[in-house]
């Protein structure tokens, strides 16, 4: 097992007043030789967003957009259906860019701050049809067990969110002292694992709020929660 730690810490920040950004990624004005994708992940964003604020329509190709509000509201409105979508906390969205989409991002409300995580993948297909789609995944269903929330297009045993890659995006929430053993689909693909509260011990490296591993070359490894913890997994391959 191969595993590398990314501190919280060491992200890229930007503060433009209304938007808080911190990248895990290389991204907009922040560039790190070291940091530009881990396989086919390619950008995940922690934003905070302020009441009201937003990005305003602009474009996407050739890339799957995973949107992961924590708290707040999300507004969404994009070319497929010119309607505006809100998009809550237990709430995912999916769109695939393919040939080309406009979307606009913004604060769905006029007193809260909006927390996201927005995760880019690269397809294995391009030139698709663009689509977008949403669903809500309840909290009990990922206490102390994996919570998937995103697959590869071609699983036809899932019936959640769907992307153009050979990923899967699960979460969990484990219990002070709990264990969990997480298999990968693949041992061609990897794990980055984002700790998005609480206090985790994956092969004696310890992780806490928004730390992160990129976890390659094994089929499987444990967590031991040291204190009650929220957890993202985002695995991908790692040969694009």
């Amino acid at each position: 097992m191969q595993i590398e730690k990314f501190s919280a810490d060491t992200r890229g920040f930007a503060n433009h007043g209304w938007l808080q950004a911190n990248y895990s990624f290389s991204f907009a004005n922040f560039y790190n030789p070291e940091r530009v994708h881990f396989g086919a992940l390619r950008v995940l964003n922690d934003d905070l967003i302020a009441p009201s604020m937003g990005f305003s329509t602009h474009p996407h190709q050739n890339m799957e957009i995973i949107t992961i509000p924590l708290s707040g509201v999300l507004k969404h409105k994009d070319n497929t259906s010119n309607e505006w979508l809100y998009v809550n906390p237990n709430e995912v969205q999916v769109m695939s860019a393919g040939r080309g989409i406009y979307h606009s991002e913004m604060n769905g409300t006029a007193d809260t701050y909006l927390s996201l995580f927005q995760i880019w993948i690269i397809p294995n297909e391009e030139g698709v049809k663009p689509r977008y789609n949403q669903k809500t995944f309840q909290p009990e269903d990922r206490k102390n067990k994996l919570q998937v929330l995103v697959s590869s297009i071609d699983d036809d045993n899932f019936d959640g969110l769907k992307v153009h890659q050979k990923a899967q995006l699960s979460r969990i929430d484990l219990d002070e002292g709990e264990t969990f053993t997480y298999e990968l689909k693949s041992e061609e693909s990897g794990v980055y694992l984002m700790n998005i509260s609480g206090e985790v011990i994956v092969n004696d490296q310890l992780i806490s709020d928004r730390d992160a591993l990129g976890i390659t070359k094994t089929s499987s490894f444990q967590l031991n929660a040291n204190t009650t913890s929220e957890l993202l997994f985002i695995e991908v391959p790692m040969i694009i």
